[in-house]
Order: C-alpha cells, then sequence, then structure tokens
C-alpha cells in the first residue's frame, strides 16, 4: 500500500493526519502479530530478545548508511525496518506476557513530556544548555543512581562510549579548562605508548611511502608487554574521543566516514584493475597506491 504524504509535512511539527497514522499502524501490529502467530512465519516464530539483538544492530547501522546516501526512499527503507525491530521486540514481550507495544509507546510519550517542562509544562528556558540541565535532573529524579555513568550502555561502541564517558564527567566538572591542553595529552600519551613500543622510546625516523621493500609486522610475544601497550595505545585513543568532544564531532561518526571513504577508495582500485583483467593481489603496492591517488583526484573534482 502506498501512501501520499499529507500537505502537512511542509509545516515543521505538525503531525500526520490522525486517521491515516491509525489506519497504517493498525495494519503494521496486524502484520507482526500474524508472522508470530502458530499459522504465522517459523523464522519469526522462533526469535526472542536475545536472537533479535543483532538484526536491530545491523538495522541501526544501515539506517546510518542510508541518511549517509541522502536518498530518501532508501531512508524511508531503513527506519521501515529499524521500526520493525521495534515492533517484533514489542511482540515478543506480548507473547510472553511481559509487555506490549502500548506499554512502548505509553512510556517514550510520558518520558518526553516529562523531560520536556519547558514545552509541555510551565518552565522557561532560552539556551540549548538549559534544556540539557533540565533532562539531566528529571533523568536524575527518576532514576536512583549511584555513579554519573550509570544509563551509558556498555554495548555501545567504545569509541563512542569513551566520549560519553568524558561528557559525563565534564557536566561535574571533571575536564580540562581549555580544550587545547588536550593536545599536550595526545603527545604525552603517544610518547608513553612509544616507550612501550621502542627499545629507547622513540620510532626509527622512515618517512611515509610505499617505494621501499615491505618489513613483516612482528607480535608482541610478551603477554605483559602487550598488556602495557594495548593500554596506552587506550589512552591515546581516549584522548582522541575527548578532542572530538570538545569540537562538538561523534567520534564514531568521523571514524565511519574515513572507514567508507577508504572503503570505496580501494573499491576504486578494485575496478580500475578489473577494467585490465586484473585483481588487487596481481598488482604491486606502487600500483595500487598511485590508483588510490588518482581516485582521490577524481573525488575532488567531482565535488
Amino acid at each position: 500500500m502506498t501512501t501520499s504524504v499529507p500537505n502537512s509535512f511542509a509545516h515543521q511539527g505538525v503531525p500526520p493526519e490522525e486517521r491515516q497514522v491509525k489506519e497504517l499502524f493498525w495494519k503494521l501490529c496486524q502484520v507482526i502479530a500474524q508472522l508470530r502467530s502458530p499459522e504465522g512465519c517459523p523464522w519469526d516464530r522462533e526469535q526472542t530478545l536475545e536472537t533479535i539483538k543483532p538484526y536491530t544492530l545491523e538495522e541501526t547501522h544501515e539506517l546510518l548508511e542510508a541518511i549517509d546516501s541522502g536518498d530518501d526512499a532508501h531512508i524511508t527503507e531503513e527506519l521501515g525496518d529499524v521500526l520493525l525491530q521495534v515492533m517484533l521486540d514489542a511482540q515478543i514481550g506480548a507473547d510472553e506476557q511481559r509487555f506490549d507495544i502500548c506499554q512502548v509507546i505509553e512510556s517514550i510519550t510520558e518520558k518526553m513530556i516529562r523531560r520536556h517542562p519547558h514545552v509541555f509544562g510551565e518552565v522557561k528556558v532560552e539556551k540549548a544548555n538549559e534544556v540539557r540541565q533540565h533532562w539531566e535532573a528529571a533523568k536524575a529524579s527518576e532514576k536512583e543512581r549511584t555513579s554519573i555513568f550509570e544509563g551509558i550502555a556498555k554495548s555501545l561502541p567504545q569509541l563512542a562510549r569513551a566520549e560519553k564517558l568524558s561528557k559525563k564527567a565534564a557536566r561535574v566538572g571533571y575536564d580540562f579548562p581549555d580544550r587545547l591542553m588536550l593536545f599536550d595529552k595526545l603527545r604525552e600519551e603517544l610518547d608513553e605508548l612509544q616507550e612501550e613500543l621502542f627499545p629507547n622510546g622513540q620510532p626509527a625516523p622512515v618517512v611515509a611511502g610505499v617505494d621501499s621493500e615491505p618489513i613483516p609486522d612482528e607480535p608482541i610475544e610478551d603477554a605483559a608487554r602487550r598488556e602495557r601497550v594495548e593500554k596506552e595505545l587506550g589512552d591515546v585513543l581516549f584522548v582522541i574521543a575527548n578532542i572530538a568532544r570538545r569540537w562538538k564531532i561523534h567520534p564514531e561518526e568521523a571514524l565511519r566516514k574515513s572507514n567508507q571513504k577508504f572503503e570505496q577508495r580501494v573499491q576504486y582500485i578494485e575496478r580500475q584493475l578489473a577494467e585490465e583483467g586484473r585483481t588487487l593481489e596481481e598488482a604491486s603496492l606502487q600500483e595500487m597506491e598511485r590508483l588510490y591517488q588518482q581516485g582521490k583526484r577524481e573525488e575532488r573534482g567531482s565535488a
């Protein structure tokens, strides 16, 4: 069933037409319930809240990629896939007599009203940081917590989690007074990492390039030393996450974009070689680097 976009969508803050929402949402509820029914899909029937978790994560990442694409049809499809995960989780909860989609909707609706007293109550705010203060105060009153870090999901990607941990600490005043100090801290952590990696604390001066013969990497055999290096590398990454936070950059998003850029450029090399009937394994490092740089120039030209 294809639906037209209501004219009200042209106005910010206007909800969709009530009757249409009721009809569409009720139909979706019926579809999900039927999938889980005895006459439904064997795969859907056997899912639990635990088994469905990987799919929820996967669909979330696919939504992020769709948003990057700027393709509205793609975004719409992936938002639907994320909504499916929520609906399926709620139906599983209902089937196990634990909770249902109505409780889920009621809970988040009440939370949004409660945490926005400046919109739905009498509180007056003028700046975004005041909104954040009210949000944090509302959260604190709702939940009895013994640590400022409670509520930060342990399953988050660790770079994103580092940003959230440091942000929570910063909100209670535990932060460098000047964000420029983080670069001194980064140099300190890099020095400590180099001290663990190299006998004299410094790597030999080698210019980055592709013209020398490859030197095989050697693993760190000593377990204690490996653990120290891991610790120091973690400290470097933690400072990087803090630098991102202080400049209002999401480190996980920044890394995701760099990964995407690297992937696209290597795929460019693959395509160029494929036109010659060759693979990456058949090309020299120098050839691959030349094509990599060629791809970069073409990117800039098209931009």
